[in-house]
């Protein structure tokens, strides 16, 4: 079948992007040809796809997708294809990978009711209605069960109309026979000594991530600790702002902001623990990274993946709703007790085994291929 997938920004480091290529890649070794739609691409292109830029620019993203979606389909219309899916939300898709949250949902409890008078409103509810309305034909593979309520809720949508998929965490980041020989060496490049601790934070978007919880939690550690402690974070997205708040905290020297790369199974196992301290997150696959190399996990209650550390002990979460001060004394308790790190990395290391946590490309795959339920 010509298969085509449609995401507004394609970039290697994107937890939405590393989702869709495995999906793609997954439906390619099936024999099935691929075209992507995309108004950027950044990177390799995998051999045999056929990636189309589409031409178009607005100075707002509502201009930008209305004219990338009417692009799309005038093209599809002179170039057919057997299953259209979408990782962002849009009208006309046959299936949709439910990556972000439930806008409708956001804009009621979290916005004051004036916005949703605004071209930005009508066009992102609009979009979102074209895939969850009760009319809509729309297969929804849903990578979490905390947001389908939403869409039920606001929508209406049938439920047989929702297909929930395992994770899909890559087999390269479990821990390798020869963890400990990385982790020494990656300690010995980044000059960490026997009695540093080092903190992680992985992923785009530190705002939503919130970077700068973490960076108050750091500060707020007692002092003989916090000499210990640094903080490398990796990630696409503005670092000026957090620097900033790094200074402002007094953590200029012990906070490193990297830009995206693509050797973070090295940093998985150089870490002493994974902080995720998210405002929201659908699910929070790095969690689940964290775990398959063994690292322990400091996250917050609101994520998708969160019980995955409960349901491993490979961690603590923090409750909702959030406090700075739970999540300030949680971190200081983790770092005191290395007793209890080592036996997290353990109970890590053991759920890596046996859980059901690798198979979301495959499933997705099936889903798509197999045509409307």
């Amino acid at each position: 079948m010509q298969l085509a997938f449609c995401l507004y920004k394609y970039f290697p480091f994107g937890g939405l992007q590393r989702d869709f290529l495995r999906i793609a890649l997954a439906c390619q070794a099936r024999g099935h040809a691929i075209r992507v739609y995309t108004m950027g691409w950044e990177g390799e292109i995998p051999a045999g796809f056929e990636v189309v830029v589409v031409p178009v620019s607005a100075f707002s993203n509502v201009r930008r997708n209305s004219r990338f979606t009417d692009w799309v389909f005038r093209d599809l219309e002179r170039r057919p294809a057997d299953r259209v899916v979408g990782f962002n939300k849009m009208p006309g898709l046959d299936v949709y990978f439910a990556a972000d949250p439930c806008y409708e949902d956001k804009a009621r409890t979290l916005r004051n009711p004036l916005y949703r008078l605004s071209a930005r409103y009508r066009h992102f509810a609009a979009y979102e209605r074209a895939v969850f309305a009760p009319e809509s034909t729309t297969e929804i593979l849903m990578i979490s069960q905390v947001q389908q309520p939403f869409f039920e809720k606001h929508y209406g949508t049938p439920p047989q109309r929702f297909h929930l998929l395992p994770p899909g965490i890559s087999r390269d980041r479990r821990a390798p026979a020869n963890a400990a020989e990385i982790r020494a060496a990656f300690r010995r490049e980044f000059g960490l000594g026997a009695d540093d601790l080092l903190l992680l934070q992985v992923g785009s978007g530190f705002k939503t991530k919130g970077l700068d919880r973490s960076l108050k939690a750091l500060a707020g550690l007692p002092d003989a600790l916090r000499q210990r402690t640094r903080l490398i974070v990796i990630g696409q997205d503005d670092p000026a702002p957090f620097r900033r708040l790094a200074a402002t905290l007094g953590l200029s020297e012990r906070v490193s902001i990297l830009p995206g790369r693509d050797d973070i199974p090295r940093f998985l196992l150089g870490a002493d623990l994974l902080i995720h301290p998210a405002y929201n997150e659908n699910t929070g696959t790095v969690l689940l990274e964290a775990l398959v190399a063994g690292l322990p996990v400091l996250t917050t209650a609101v994520c998708g993946y969160a019980h995955y550390i409960e349901d491993a002990d490979g961690g603590r979460v923090v409750p909702e709703p959030f406090a700075q001060e739970t999540l300030n004394a949680t971190l200081a308790e983790m770092l005191s007790d290395p007793a209890a790190r080592a036996r997290w990395q353990s109970n890590a290391l053991a759920f890596a085994e046996t859980a059901d946590i690798y198979s979301n490309a495959e499933r997705a795959a099936d889903l798509i291929l197999r045509g409307r339920a």
